[in-house]
């Protein structure tokens, strides 16, 4: 078992709150706790929330489930916590307006296999996995008055994303600072000594959970925050489900491996850093590497994705996906050999085949595409958002983007 500066030297890299005094105290908290539990016996109850507001974990969620996968190492008791009352409301804390409410239909929906996803980080023998509606659910109109009652409106309003609400004159609406509540009352309902948790959770884990577990007589928890954000596949913004510029965890071997490849070269350090945990003297040499020219970014890009597709899927599904990659986009017909096929029956609008197939999330995503020129028949820009395809055209390849392709037959 490693010793005790040995687990806080691995718990803490990666981690950043903005200023050196409370990385400080998180860091001496974090030792004590350690040294308080080894001395009793017991192991240290960590926890990181994910709501489910769509039905995919991303890769950028797995930074703080890797932070989890290191206290299972050192053999804590960790929680992958759902927030299956949380999301009805939706995390405010990154966003300059209010979210959209989810229905509990919606939510269930969206986690029925999110400990499935979680699986392929976390060890599913080391997890416990847990719901938050199990008590948030069971709160009363007083129960929420006296959690609130800990709390100022002025302390919820300096947070930067309500405080540039407040200046652009963009509505606050009163349910959003249940949130922050609500996170809290996830630390005092499991007794938590740790959360995790990403820099846009400083606010709700350090401020208010340790608050409210004070207020509720428990020790506060120590809080875990990741410095970095993974970016999306613009290269820019934060990895997010709701910017669309996410890559799935679940996203098909392909998609992936296309996905991967999108990414601005300028992004290629901080994913290897990340994703792929390599060390500062990996990185040091890699960086270099593609300074130099030893390493071309798209080699560099190739060679990501093959990793990546290969943690959630398999090595052999990572080659394929190479060798698919490859296919279209360096020689051959510029078709992947294995395409799906489809039966049209009669005449049917693109747009409403795209949405039968799943090729698309919606028809404005159909519409938005073929004005863009991104869908294709048989190499052929379709240009017409009304267009349609008969039996009588097929055999046909109708292809979404770069990535996704279908061959169309007619049915016998």
């Amino acid at each position: 078992m490693p010793t005790i500066d040995e687990q806080v030297e691995i718990l803490m890299s990666g981690v950043e709150y903005g200023d050196p005094q409370t990385k400080e105290v998180m860091t001496r908290e974090l030792r004590e706790r350690l040294t308080e539990a080894e001395k009793q016996g017991r192991m240290l109850r960590v926890y990181c929330g994910y709501d489910p507001r769509t039905s995919d974990l991303h890769l950028g969620h797995t930074i703080t489930m890797r932070k989890l996968r290191q206290f299972q190492e050192f053999g804590h008791d960790v929680t992958f916590l759902v927030g299956t009352f949380t999301s009805l409301i939706g995390d405010p804390s990154d966003k300059d307006k209010e979210r959209e409410q989810l229905t509990r239909e919606q939510v269930e929906d969206n986690a029925m296999t999110y400990a499935a996803q979680a699986f392929k980080i976390l060890d599913p023998e080391l997890t416990r996995v847990r719901r938050n509606d199990e008590w948030l659910s069971t709160l009363d109109f007083a129960d929420i008055i006296r959690l609130a009652s800990n709390f100022t409106v002025q302390q919820f309003l300096v947070r930067e994303n309500f405080a540039k609400r407040v200046e652009a004159g963009t509505p606050i609406y009163l349910h959003e600072f249940f949130y922050a509540l609500m996170q809290a009352y996830d630390a005092v309902a499991q007794e938590a000594d740790v959360q995790v948790g990403g820099q846009d959770q400083l606010f709700n884990i350090v401020v208010a959970g340790r608050k409210l577990q004070q207020a509720l007589g428990q020790r506060p928890q120590i809080a875990i925050i990741m410095g970095e954000s993974l970016p999306g596949t613009d290269g820019e913004i934060k990895m997010s489900k709701s910017l669309g510029n996410h890559i799935p965890i679940m996203a098909t071997p392909d998609d992936m491996f296309g996905k991967v490849m999108s990414v601005p070269d300028k992004a290629m350090p901080i994913y290897y850093k990340l994703i792929l945990g390599w060390t500062p003297a990996q990185m040091t040499e890699f960086t270099q590497q593609l300074a130099d020219g030893t390493v071309h970014p798209n080699d560099a890009k190739m060679r990501l994705a093959r990793e990546i597709i290969a943690v959630f899927h398999s090595p052999e599904a990572a080659e394929q996906a190479q060798a698919n990659w490859d296919q279209v986009h360096r020689g051959g017909t510029g078709l992947p050999e294995d395409m799906p096929e489809a039966t049209i029956m009669e005449e049917e609008r693109v747009v409403d085949i795209l949405r039968r197939l799943n090729m698309v999330s919606s028809g404005g995503e159909a519409r938005r595409l073929i004005e863009q020129s991104g869908i294709r028949l048989n190499g052929d820009a379709i240009d017409d958002v009304h267009a349609v395809i008969t039996p009588v055209q097929l055999p046909a390849v109708l292809q979404v983007g770069k990535r996704k392709f279908v061959k169309l037959v007619a049915a016998d």
